[in-house]
Order: structure tokens, then C-alpha cells, then sequence
């Protein structure tokens, strides 16, 4: 069997970039907000992380979120998302009228202290109450596990650790679990192994890739895990984001870069790549920084 036919003849897209990319902004307005989820969802995204129900004190560029949803056209086609990482955020959510909401959890013990104030065990303790709620409101939910291939504090994470809190978050009820390289350090054989390892405990079609690019591997590592046969890959529209709990870290693999690259494989997105990179290049205006998309750039120099 060749790679190619090993390829999923579709991949779909689930855009974080009005969350986890714009979290890490100093200054965004609600309207440019809302303006970016409308234009993605024009350009064909059909899943969106649209708000985060995190607490204000930590992330206040967030706090806005129950106005962004209220404010939205929704389309119909389109599956609006938004984190929750406790149940007073899960309340707020569904006060937003989400259509899903995501639990995340940590490969690292030292960066779940670090980024939510508890150990992993605790950390999925906590989210049991939010799983039996969002059950009994019919919402889905989706699992991260953040440093699946390197920590800020530790560096390298054990197999092990990925592989059990991916099980975990998959037992608990979450119905696709994201493998996040949150600092954006791994390479190609390393993520495929991880993803590999990963599938014998959850379904490869439930697992998702979430690949940040600081030492711009990113696109060859998703490449290299697509061969898995994994067709769901996290991005975020013109690079944006980081990580306000990793230095250094940068956003995540931009979509107008991923896109243009499943294209050229003869693979179906269902996303209007000009449309596309036209929102990121109008959302990088607004905040005033490049376009982190080399492919956006490309284009709209022509």
C-alpha cells in the first residue's frame, strides 16, 4: 500500500484561531472578533472555536466571550465551539448557547500546575462534573492534552503520559481527544510515533492534531501523522497565538499554509483559500502585527 492511498481523501479543519490565537493578544475588540468567526465561517471553516468560558482574572482577553456569541451570525453549517475549563465555565457556555465545549488536560505535570493550578489527576477530577452536565445537555465535548511532544519546565514528555491521559479524557465521555504540541518542538518521526502510540488506546478517527510551529515543523509533522491515517488537524488563521504559559511558543500552524498544502495533495477541504486568507490578513491589521502565514503573504502580494 502506498502513502497516498493511506491518506484520508478529506481532512477537516477545526479553526482555533478566535480562541487559542487571539487568547495570547494584548487588546482585541469584541467587533474584530466577531468579524473574524463571520469571515471564517464564509471562507467554508465549519468547525470553529469561537469564545473561551476561562476565568477573566487569568486570561482577561477572554472575558468577552458571552458577547462574541450573542453577537455572531450563526450559519447553520458551522459548529461553534468554546472552552470550559471548570463548570462555572461550563454554565457560561451554555448560557452562549454553544454547540460543543472542550476540556483541557496536560501530558506534563508541570505545566498543568503551571497553566491551571492543579496536578493532571486533579485537573480531570475537575472536569467530571462538567462531562455530566454537557451529557445531560446533549453537547459534545472535546479533550486537548497539551505537551504531548516537549514541556517548557520538563522537556521531554514520556509516551506514557500522552498515552494515559488521552485514554482518559477518551473514557470520560470526550468524543475526539487533540494532540497538542504546545510548544511547537516536535519533528516528524516523534509526532507519528506519538499519534501511532496514541490510536491503540483511542480510534484514529477521533484524534485530532494540534500543532503549534516555533521551529516550523509544524506542517512536516502533520504530514508525517496524516500517513496514520488521523484527517482532523487544529490551526489557527494567519499563525496567530502562543502560549501565555510557554515563552517563546508560537502560534499555531497557520490554516492558509495547511490548506494550500492538502490542496496541492488532491485533498478536500472545503474552504475558499483566498477568502481565507483575506480574514487573516484583515484580522492581522487589526492587531496591528505580520501575517504569520507564508502562503496568505504569497497570495496576496499577487
Amino acid at each position: 500500500m502506498t502513502v497516498q492511498s493511506q491518506l484520508s481523501k478529506k481532512v477537516s479543519i477545526f479553526e482555533v484561531g478566535p480562541r487559542d490565537g487571539l487568547q495570547n493578544e494584548q487588546s482585541v475588540s469584541t467587533q474584530n472578533k466577531v468579524t473574524l468567526i463571520e469571515q471564517l465561517a464564509q471562507a467554508g471553516l465549519t468547525r470553529i472555536e469561537a469564545a473561551s468560558f476561562v476565568s477573566p482574572k487569568w486570561v482577561p482577553q477572554m472575558a468577552d466571550s458571552l458577547n462574541v456569541m450573542a453577537s455572531i451570525t450563526r450559519h447553520p453549517h458551522v459548529t461553534y465551539s468554546g472552552l470550559t475549563p471548570n463548570i462555572q465555565g461550563f454554565e457560561r457556555a451554555l448560557q452562549a448557547k454553544v454547540d460543543e465545549v472542550a476540556i483541557f488536560g496536560s501530558a506534563s505535570e508541570s505545566f498543568s500546575q503551571r497553566n491551571i493550578n492543579c496536578s493532571i489527576a486533579d485537573s480531570l477530577a475537575r472536569f467530571e462534573p462538567v462531562i455530566k452536565q454537557a451529557m445531560e445537555h446533549n453537547i459534545p465535548i472535546r479533550g486537548y492534552v497539551s505537551c504531548v511532544l516537549g514541556c517548557p519546565y520538563e522537556g521531554d514528555i514520556p509516551l506514557n503520559n500522552v498515552v494515559n491521559v488521552a485514554e482518559k479524557l477518551y473514557q470520560m465521555g470526550c468524543y475526539e481527544i487533540s494532540l497538542g504540541d504546545t510548544i511547537g518542538v516536535g519533528t516528524p518521526m516523534q509526532a507519528k510515533a506519538m499519534v501511532d502510540a496514541v490510536s491503540q488506546v483511542v480510534p484514529i478517527n477521533q484524534l485530532a492534531l494540534h500543532f503549534h510551529d516555533t521551529y516550523g515543523q509544524a506542517l512536516a509533522n502533520i504530514l508525517a501523522c496524516l500517513e496514520t491515517g488521523v484527517s482532523v488537524i487544529d490551526t489557527s488563521v494567519a499563525g496567530l497565538g502562543g502560549c501565555p504559559y510557554a515563552k517563546g511558543a508560537a502560534g499555531n500552524v497557520a490554516t492558509e499554509d495547511l490548506v494550500y498544502m492538502l490542496h496541492g495533495m488532491g485533498i478536500d477541504t472545503g474552504i475558499d483559500l483566498m477568502k481565507l486568507a483575506q480574514a487573516g490578513q484583515q484580522i492581522s491589521a487589526a492587531l496591528g502585527r505580520e501575517n504569520g502565514s507564508k502562503v496568505a503573504k504569497a497570495m496576496l502580494a499577487k
